[in-house]
């Protein structure tokens, strides 16, 4: 299973921004251990990361052919971009939104998912755990 994990804009910053909210572990120990997690699960991982809406777009568009699925932390893109969510749609991959936070108990700007209704589920506030979730989701689906 060939799986594209996407983090949106500001999870560069994971480990420094908020880490009240995200926490203080970096991008890179979360992408190392979504690397664990799927070699584990003899899951092919390919990991990208924008702060960029069209290129996340143009990501999308990319993998449409190679990805069985995808695990995507759309960050405050989550709350208003048309944009991806027509990409995610377009491209008829299974979609797992994920948020590190638990979205629905933020701000209430960030309790709506333009994103969420074309996606195949999503895994919100368990952190790292989010992700890992949605990689056995996908596999689950298959």
């Amino acid at each position: 299973m060939n799986v594209l994990v996407l983090h949106g804009p500001n999870l560069n910053l994971l480990g420094e921004r908020e880490p009240e909210v995200y926490g203080r572990m970096t991008l890179a120990q979360l992408n190392g251990k979504l690397k664990a997690h799927a070699r584990a699960r003899k899951v092919v991982l390919r990991i990208r990361q924008s702060n960029h809406e069209g290129e996340l777009v143009d990501l999308l568009h990319a993998h449409r052919r190679w990805a069985d699925g995808i695990v995507f932390n759309p960050g405050a893109y989550t709350h208003y971009s048309y944009a991806l969510r027509d990409a995610v749609a377009a491209i008829r991959v299974p979609t797992i939104e994920v948020h590190l936070s638990d979205v629905r108990k933020r701000e209430r700007f960030r309790r709506v998912s333009v994103i969420a209704p074309v996606c195949a589920g999503r895994r919100l506030g368990r952190g790292a755990r989010s992700y890992l979730d949605a990689i056995d989701d996908l596999i689950a689906r298959e």
